[in-house]
């Protein structure tokens, strides 16, 4: 299998030999040899880079979520490090004054809370309007490139965890959402894609033979990455999603939980791809830091078979249903609280908590459907 920044390093690399390169990674940013694309690209003989750009979690990954980045120097390379998770969030004409091109690697993870995926949006914007090339190298969507859950965006509730009306989990890699917003979206800068060889949609992250670099701090493997199209709904709720454990996304719980009941309650449900066990933990950080939790841990035991937004909407309802009086929704009553920001909707929380969840999953269909045929001429991969 062949990365984007493979393609372009062995065959595009001498046509922006008299360019300006601007380059917009972070961790991720790196060959199948695990040689970072910062690296490559300074010590390449054909590439003149001149700047750095890096998301949020920081250019080397170690910032916590949310949290703001100052522009900083990259104490290998020299170069400015612009943040674009920081003051601004879309390159200023200054940042982008000794630049031509703009090319990005990052690794998306499948789902469209994740902010990578506004973040070249914000660049494309900006180069669009300064006259500035981008080109993506594209890599894979780690829980494949077939499957597609969840409602789209309603325009009232966008934010940087859901610019654009893409559905939970969207089923392209960063470089097919890279045209999908020039086409559709009007994001109509001078764009080129880099593909890669070798992935095809079926795949999962753990069948390519490539090595896992998180993302943020905790984006923390394969079934992290799988239950997060559901369980980062968690964080709209009064629930733990297990910041501050070694199993975030994984591992859910509460003070007023009972974690023997919940997994009885949860695995009575008989999801498929998933299996609960009962579980406690004391997060190290964020809701109930240094308070005993209890919970579970959730368990994939089939990839291929797990319906992740299902996931965390069926353990939601469970919650609901079993703790009415301790469950809530963070700022419930604001109209763009983080769950219906997360959500896209302000409905949703209102179908978990009268057990109406498969109501609302039935709702999402023709939205399904309709993406799915929106996005088709993007696709820049068959099933091999």
């Amino acid at each position: 299998m062949q990365l984007g920044v493979d393609h372009f390093l062995n065959q595009e690399a001498r046509q922006y030999k008299n360019k300006r390169i601007g380059l917009l990674t972070n961790m991720t940013g790196v060959n199948h040899k695990l040689q970072p694309t910062i690296d490559l690209f300074y010590e390449h003989p054909d590439i003149q880079l001149t700047v750095l750009f890096g998301p949020e979690h920081g250019i080397r990954g170690d910032a916590k979520e949310g949290e703001k980045i100052t522009s900083s120097q990259d104490p290998y390379t020299g170069l400015p490090v612009y943040s674009l998770y920081g003051e601004t969030r879309k390159p200023t004409k200054e940042m982008l004054d000794n630049v031509d091109v703009v090319v990005i690697d990052l690794q998306d993870i499948g789902t469209r809370f994740y902010t990578f995926i506004y973040t070249v949006a914000n660049v494309m914007e900006a180069c669009k309007e300064f006259d500035k090339e981008v080109v993506v190298l594209d890599r894979p969507n780690p829980i494949n490139g077939v499957q597609r859950e969840g409602n789209l965006v309603k325009e009232e509730f966008r934010s940087f965890i859901g610019q654009y009306p893409l559905p939970v989990r969207h089923g392209l890699t960063i470089g097919e959402i890279a045209l999908l917003y020039k086409h559709e979206f009007g994001l109509d800068c001078k764009l080129t894609v880099v593909p890669m060889s070798g992935w095809s949609r079926e795949m999962y992250f753990d069948d390519t033979g490539l090595i896992w670099v998180p993302a943020s701090p905790n984006s923390t493997g394969q079934v992290m990455s799988i239950l997060y199209p559901g369980t980062c709904l968690i964080e709209g709720t009064t629930l733990s999603e297990g910041r501050g454990t070694t199993r975030p996304f994984e591992i859910i719980g509460a003070p007023f939980i009972e974690g023997y009941k919940l997994a009885k309650f949860f695995n009575e449900r008989k999801l498929e791809g998933v299996i609960a066990r009962p579980t406690s933990f004391i997060p190290t950080y964020q809701k109930y830091k240094d308070k005993l939790c209890s919970g579970i841990q959730i368990h994939v035991t089939d990839k291929k078979k797990v319906h992740s937004f299902k996931t965390g909407l069926y353990l939601l309802e469970t919650v609901a249903k079993m703790y009415p009086e301790q469950f809530e929704f963070r700022d419930a009553q604001k109209k763009r609280s983080f769950i219906n920001l997360l959500a896209g909707t302000d409905k949703l929380k209102d179908k978990i908590m009268r057990q109406e969840v498969d109501y609302f999953l039935e709702e999402t269909q023709e939205e399904l459907e309709g993406f799915t045929k929106r996005v088709s001429p993007y696709l820049l991969y068959k099933n091999e």
